[in-house]
């Protein structure tokens, strides 16, 4: 067996009973993990997987719009609060994996706040991205502090993604909202809307824009940083001083769909530290929730920044994601 699938003899034993047939996955990470995963799984267990690549906002879109015929079986990846939402809608499927005992405690919190309908497989913080060469060139410091961002030096050349499309964004809101309150929040929201240059569909798009010298600075996940860095652009990342909130990335299994028990066999096989080895294999850094991973340097370390105690239940509620992006909506983006 291949050695990236060592998982125990339970995972084995479902591989071997589902090896064949298909199973359909929205993926909400980048599309190199993505198809490693796809390619490997394929042709370690003969079933076949196909992919669709969405952002997490447009995915918890597509499973509500097709919840009366599901066509997807497996939802991989993007932010953990969309994961709880599609829980909260009853639009995935209670199921609890006997490889939690292996799982970091905030990945099994993921798994207990949505009732076993998602589970967490990966930790992402939230921070700035940032281009050198163009720092040192126009002589401005690298932002340190979520202050920083709204300094009249960095006017047209800050880039985060819409929160009505991308997880990423929707993470900076409520970060924020839990750092400040509410109302401070918003304020700060309308003071750094002043210095965005765009904002973008996809979380990932800023930290490419400064990776490619369109942009200084990126409000991005620290991971999607190292990747680019990794890649050979000169950039650098910050978390705040302030303090910083973290994507849970998660997985879930898609009520009612074609492929259940293909979904629930490659559900397993992503949980063991085989399956989670694909995001370093792409470039990828966030850290994997199976605690059995093989550490990677250049992997996030949480301990060494200021991380807030999320309220990831609370935030991830659809409710409270509508209301807030709503207000972001119409109190900061039309006031462009």
């Amino acid at each position: 067996m291949h050695r990236w699938l060592v998982g125990g003899a339970l995972v084995a034993a479902a591989w071997g009973a589902q090896a064949q047939g298909q199973v359909n996955v929205i993926c909400s990470v980048q599309a190199e993990w993505c198809n490693t995963m796809a390619t490997v799984y394929t042709k370690t267990t003969g079933v076949k997987v196909n992919i669709t690549q969405k952002g997490s906002g447009e995915a918890l879109a597509q499973l509500n719009a097709e919840k009366a015929n599901p066509k997807t079986d497996l939802w991989f990846g993007g932010t953990g609060d969309t994961h709880l939402q599609a829980a909260e809608m009853g639009l995935t499927l209670e199921y609890k994996s006997p490889l939690l005992k292996e799982l970091y405690p905030w990945a099994v919190r993921q798994a207990e706040d949505s009732k076993f309908r998602t589970v967490g497989v990966y930790l992402g913080p939230l921070g700035f991205g940032f281009n050198k060469e163009l720092l040192a060139k126009k002589k401005v410091a690298a932002p340190a502090s979520w202050a920083d961002l709204i300094k009249p030096e960095y006017k047209g050349e800050v880039q985060m993604a819409n929160p009505a499309s991308s997880g990423t964004a929707y993470t900076v809101i409520a970060t924020l909202v839990q750092i400040m309150g509410e109302d401070k929040a918003f304020d700060y929201l309308r003071a750094l809307n002043k210095n965005i240059s765009t904002y973008t569909r996809a979380g990932t798009a800023p930290v490419k824009a400064v990776a490619r010298g369109e942009t200084m600075v990126s409000i991005s996940f620290v991971h999607d940083v190292t990747t680019e860095a990794v890649h050979g652009f000169p950039v650098d990342s910050n978390t705040p001083a302030e303090g910083t909130g973290a994507e849970i990335g998660s997985m879930s299994i898609v009520k009612h769909g074609p492929n259940t028990a293909n979904a629930k066999a490659f559900y397993e096989w992503a949980l063991t530290p085989g399956g989670q080895q694909f995001g370093l294999a792409a470039k990828q850094y966030q850290l994997p929730s199976n605690k059995n991973v093989p550490k990677d340097p250049r992997v996030v370390d949480p301990a060494k920044m200021k991380l807030i105690n999320y309220d990831y239940a609370k935030y991830g509620a659809s409710a409270e994601r509508r209301r807030l992006i709503s207000k972001w909506e119409k109190e900061v983006q039309d006031s462009k």
